[in-house]
């Protein structure tokens, strides 16, 4: 138990989101990897990350977790990475949504009736 609350003393509970996002325009992100991104199969550090200024915290594939992943850890598809970086970096790697066409509904064959 002494250990315990040593180990508290020695590192208090911090907000990491809060300390990382001091840096005007870097923030922590979560990334999902999904089944058409062009980053399956490659390597973290094949996969460009870091020369975009971004450092994957953790890996989440599955039920597991990895802290600090290696440069040699593969990425799958449905992998999520918490990562920190450049804010515009990161926006950049999610696709775009289809857009939407509005819904124009017709006009009637024969005009309304005249309101009172």
């Amino acid at each position: 138990m002494i250990d315990y609350i040593a180990n508290q003393v020695a590192f208090p509970q911090i907000d990491v989101r809060e300390r990382l996002s001091v840096s005007t325009g870097y923030g922590v992100a979560e990334l999902v990897v999904h089944g058409d991104a062009n980053l399956i199969g490659k390597t973290l550090g094949d996969s460009g990350l870091r020369e975009r200024d971004i450092a994957v915290l953790t890996l989440h594939r599955g039920p597991s977790v990895i802290p600090n992943p290696q440069a040699d850890h593969i990425l799958e598809a449905d992998d999520r990475l918490l990562c920190f970086g450049k804010l515009e970096e990161m926006r950049s790697l999610i696709p775009e949504r289809p857009k939407r066409r509005p819904r124009v509904k017709r006009l009637p064959k024969q005009p309304l009736p005249p309101t009172e």
